[in-house]
C-alpha cells in the first residue's frame, strides 16, 4: 500500500529579505548588504498585523517583535541559527513570547514599564537605553505605549526598527500616528525629537516599521529616513487628533 501523502505544514509565507532590492547591481555597497541578512516576517494577526524582523549575525540573532507561531517561521528561525535575543518594541508586539522563549531559549528584552505583562518569564529590562553590542542599541521612545522602544542597528548607514512609534502613512512617509489607544501623544512627539537629536542623515538611513508596511507599496524599508523625519512639522503633529 502506498503511503498517504503528507499534508504541508507550512501555512504562511516565509520571511523575505529586507534589503535584497535596495542596492543597484554593481553598487559599491552591494557586498556590504549581501553580508547583512535582515528579514521581515508576514504581518502577525496575534499582534494586530504587526511586522517582525530578524537580524542574522555571528554574535547571535536578534528577533524584533513576535512573528506568528507558525511552523514556517519556526523552521526558518531554526535554519538561520535560532534566536539569541527577542526584543519587544511595545506591549502590542508581545504575541506568543512565552512560546518563543521556550522553543529557542532566547533572552527577552523589554522596557521596564511593560515587563509586568510577561509574568513567569525571564526577561532583561532597561530604563532609557540598552546596548547589546557595538552595533546594536535599544532606545526608550515612550508615547505610543509607556514602554514603546526602538532598536537601532548601526550598520548599512543606520537602521531604526521603530515598532509602532513610527509607521508609514498612506503616502509611505514615516510618521507618529495618534490613535484612540495612544498612551501619551506629547511624549510621543518628544520621543521623535529625541531621535532627531540623536542621529544625523549619515547615521539614520533606513526605518523598518513594525506596522502599516502595506503602505510601502512593495518596498520593504523607508529610505532617507532622517531627512523625512526632519521634514515633519511637529507643531502640526501636536494638534493631530486621534484616528
Amino acid at each position: 500500500m502506498c503511503p498517504l501523502p503528507q499534508q504541508p505544514s507550512h501555512t504562511t509565507k516565509p520571511p523575505r529579505a529586507v534589503f535584497l532590492e535596495e542596492v543597484p547591481s554593481g553598487s559599491s555597497l552591494q557586498s556590504d548588504f549581501a553580508q547583512e541578512s535582515i528579514f521581515a516576517f508576514p504581518p502577525n494577526r496575534d499582534t494586530l498585523g504587526g511586522t517582525s524582523y530578524l537580524i542574522v549575525r555571528n554574535e547571535g540573532n536578534i528577533l524584533i517583535d513576535c512573528p506568528a507561531l507558525e511552523q514556517t517561521n519556526q523552521d526558518f528561525l531554526q535554519t538561520h541559527g535560532g534566536v539569541r535575543w527577542l526584543f519587544l518594541t511595545h506591549r502590542g508586539a508581545i504575541g506568543k513570547t512565552a512560546e518563543f522563549q521556550q522553543t529557542f531559549g532566547c533572552e527577552v528584552l523589554i522596557q521596564e514599564q511593560e515587563a509586568y505583562l510577561l509574568p513567569g518569564l525571564t526577561v532583561t529590562t532597561f530604563r532609557q537605553e540598552f546596548t547589546l553590542d557595538a552595533a546594536t542599541q535599544v532606545i526608550w521612545t515612550p508615547g505610543h505605549s509607556p514602554g514603546s522602544s526602538c532598536l537601532y542597528y548601526r550598520k548599512l548607514g543606520g537602521i531604526l526598527f521603530s515598532g509602532r512609534h513610527l509607521v508609514p502613512n498612506q503616502q509611505g512617509e514615516p510618521v507618529p500616528l495618534r490613535t484612540a489607544k495612544t498612551f501619551h501623544w506629547p511624549r510621543q512627539i518628544q520621543s521623535l525629537q529625541l531621535l532627531l537629536k540623536s542621529f544625523t542623515p549619515e547615521t539614520l538611513r533606513y526605518i523598518c516599521p513594525g506596522a502599516n508596511t502595506g503602505f510601502l507599496r512593495g518596498k520593504r524599508v523607508i529610505d532617507q529616513a532622517y531627512q523625512r523625519l526632519a521634514s515633519l512639522d511637529l507643531s502640526i503633529l501636536l494638534r493631530q487628533t486621534a484616528i
